[in-house]
């Protein structure tokens, strides 16, 4: 199974660094689609086939928890793997983060760690 996989941080340098490491975590990829905001991706959502989302907390216009929220509350995408990417790293975050079925990987982050949550969340091999 290849994936198709969103990439969603305001910082364009951070889109690629997450995009080279995904690339080089082993991970059987599809396309890789990119948005610098929420409001981006959830045009991209509604407009590409999305297997996993890769998702930034702090950015402009939406940011990523509300994205979740949003997400969540779409029947169409209430199941979608999500894993937040990001330098936050507040307990009671994580925790509101795991109560809405997301899984978290702290920036910086090898290619191994981001390949193990990725195959936890999708099944992908």
């Amino acid at each position: 199974m290849t994936l198709n996989v969103l990439v969603v941080d305001d910082s364009s340098v951070m889109r690629e660094m997450v995009i080279k490491t995904l690339r080089l975590s082993g991970v059987p990829l599809n396309q890789i689609h990119q948005a610098a905001n929420g409001r981006e991706a959830l045009t991209e959502l509604n407009h590409q086939q999305i297997d996993l989302a890769l998702v930034d907390i702090n950015m402009p216009v939406m940011g990523g928890l509300e994205l979740i929220e949003r997400l969540r509350a779409t029947p169409k995408f209430a199941e979608l793997p999500i894993i937040v990417v990001s330098t936050e790293s507040s307990q009671g975050l994580i925790e509101i983060l795991q109560e809405k079925g997301v899984s978290f990987v702290h920036k910086p982050f090898s290619p191994e760690s981001l390949s193990q949550t990725i195959v936890s969340v999708t099944g992908a091999i």
